[in-house]
């Protein structure tokens, strides 16, 4: 087998971007409002993004068009899912959470992760150099790949291919059979027929596949419909603080609904919901895609939004600084918007500082 190629392949052609056919940039597709935040009535703010509902295998309510995008960690239970047999009987609920985590890289989280390996292996893991994803105090810590979001992710993997017999070297390369695993594994949520239009590396070294937001909600729904194949579901309910962390919004989602939702960030503007509700027998899935990349506290308000409408409760996000969000109505089905207008984006100690209360032309001058 050959590797070639040119020095001049190794870099972009234009700093214009170019242009592939069938595959649309961020500058071609239909990005729609979400959510804008307000100072005393003006918009200073607005957030833009997309967003997919499907019920099983049926679209249920699209906004803001059918961007392409990759899955990023938002897919790492599915990614796992090639291990779910292996890791079943060899790992306790800890190590399983902590396997679909994207971490803060806490001393709990790093503690999971290092406990899937034995020390001797440790040397194996292929995470590139980081600092903890949220971290406190004075910044001391010099980069370490336990660090990194991922570890957990990673050393499961190692664990896995152990198991299962498979070479251990490259298995961060697309050519590996743990990404040819992934691929069969994804064509059984899309069809025997779904082909990547790209395959990139992730930020954690792995390799990450091109889906549509509608393809990923899809994946979500049947995420929740098919919960009781394996323990993944009950792994990041368990341990919701595995996953993500202190005020991470996936973690705080999942500790808020008591097991009925599956939530899972992913980077650069994407958080997956899997959710088990009574209306859709069939499983509930829903994306939403931030086009800025990734924003917390404008997903927080929008996923407050949906939650509500489904009858569960998310509290709101940290407030702004003398700003209101306000939520565009497209966010939910028509037939779910009466609720939304139920759903305050602010608390009721949080009353507006971004105006005065009184009029300036009916007070007497102070000069």
């Amino acid at each position: 087998m050959s590797l070639e190629f040119h020095v001049e392949d190794v870099y972009p052609k234009s700093p214009l971007g170019e242009r592939v056919e069938g595959i649309p940039t961020g500058r071609d597709v239909e990005w729609e409002p979400l959510v804008d935040y307000r100072r005393n009535g003006v918009s200073e703010n607005t957030i833009h993004g997309a967003i997919a509902w499907y019920h099983g295998e049926e679209p249920v309510h699209s906004f803001g068009g059918n961007v392409l995008c990759y899955g990023r960690s938002m897919m790492k239970p599915f990614y796992i899912k090639v291990f779910a047999q292996e890791l079943a009987e060899t790992t306790n609920w800890k190590q399983k959470a902590i396997s679909v985590a994207s971490h803060n890289g806490t001393a709990e989280h790093i503690e999971a992760a290092q406990s899937l390996l034995s020390e001797g292996e440790w040397g194996l893991m292929q995470t590139p150099l980081d600092v903890p994803l949220v971290q406190f105090g004075r910044q001391v810590r010099r980069p370490r790949r336990w660090f990194n979001n991922s570890s957990g992710h990673h050393a499961a993997i190692l664990k896995g291919c152990r198991i299962k017999g498979w070479n251990r070297a490259g298995y961060t390369l697309p050519s590996h059979k743990v990404f040819k695993a992934y691929m069969t594994l994804m064509r059984d949520y899309l069809g025997s027929d779904w082909q990547p239009q790209r395959i990139a590396r992730d930020g954690d070294g792995l390799p990450t596949v091109s889906m549509t937001v509608n393809e990923l909600a899809r994946c979500y729904a049947a995420l929740a419909a098919r919960r009781s194949e394996d323990w993944i579901w009950e792994s990041m309910a368990r341990h919701p603080d595995l996953v993500g962390g202190f005020n991470r919004l996936d973690t705080t989602i999942m500790k808020s609904s008591e097991g009925k939702i599956v939530a899972k960030e992913g980077a650069d503007g994407l958080l997956g919901l899997a959710i088990d509700h009574p209306d859709f027998p069939n499983g509930l899935g829903i994306v939403i895609k931030i086009a800025a990349g990734w924003n917390p506290q404008a997903t927080w308000y929008v996923a407050r939004g949906i939650m509500g409408v489904l009858g569960f409760e998310l509290r709101n996000p940290y407030p702004l600084r003398r700003q209101k969000a306000f939520l565009v109505p497209g966010i939910v089905p028509a037939d779910r918007l009466s609720a939304l207008e139920k759903i305050p984006t602010w608390d009721e100690w949080d009353p507006d500082h971004d105006r005065w209360y009184f009029d300036p032309d009916a007070m007497d001058s102070f000069s």
